[in-house]
């Protein structure tokens, strides 16, 4: 990719965010975005279909960066209490713009997307996992569990406080099973 190319991307997607900060996704027109990002709809098409593969790549891109701050993808099987510690600080680095690309509509997304990518990390290393009923449930339960848990609570409880509790209870599920 040319400095020019990467120059429009960058004023897409700051474009985007700006809009987005104020706007549903359903809200937001092509023309707006391009007069927004000083393009043309036609260079916007240029790099994506529509709106809705603009915010999915920029979706993509923050899960990948959260997914890059678990240092040890061994640790959801080895330490539960250490990855779910990883997995809430890579979240809280992301907070900001995870909530404007995943909220209102596409709020749904994002902890399958999530999902998603920690399966092919772990998977990556483990492949022996791939068939294996029982692990498979254990991490979505470890993933949507972890997440819900923190994302519903984080209004309420100061988040270190709350991550600490929440590699406790994980550490305390793990003896149980």
């Amino acid at each position: 990719m040319d400095r020019r190319e990467i120059k429009t991307r960058r004023s897409i997607k700051n474009a985007f965010l700006k809009l987005r900060s104020k706007k549903s996704i359903e809200q937001i027109t092509i023309r707006e975005l391009a007069e927004e990002a000083e393009i043309s709809k036609a260079t916007f098409y240029l790099h994506y279909h529509d709106i809705y593969d603009l915010s999915d790549t920029l979706g993509i891109e923050i899960i990948e960066n959260m997914v890059k701050g678990i240092s040890n993808p061994d640790n959801i099987i080895e330490d539960p209490a250490a990855f779910t510690r990883e997995f809430a600080f890579a979240f809280l680095a992301q907070k900001n713009i995870i909530d404007l690309l995943f909220s209102g509509s596409q709020e749904y997304k994002l902890v399958c997307q999530i999902e998603q990518a920690i399966r092919k990390l772990v998977f990556a290393f483990h492949p022996e996992y791939l068939n294996d009923i029982s692990f498979h449930l254990k991490l979505t339960y470890r993933v949507k569990g972890i997440y819900y848990a923190f994302h519903d609570n984080l209004d309420k409880f100061e988040p270190g406080v709350l991550i600490e509790e929440l590699c406790r209870i994980s550490d305390n599920r793990e003896k149980d099973t």
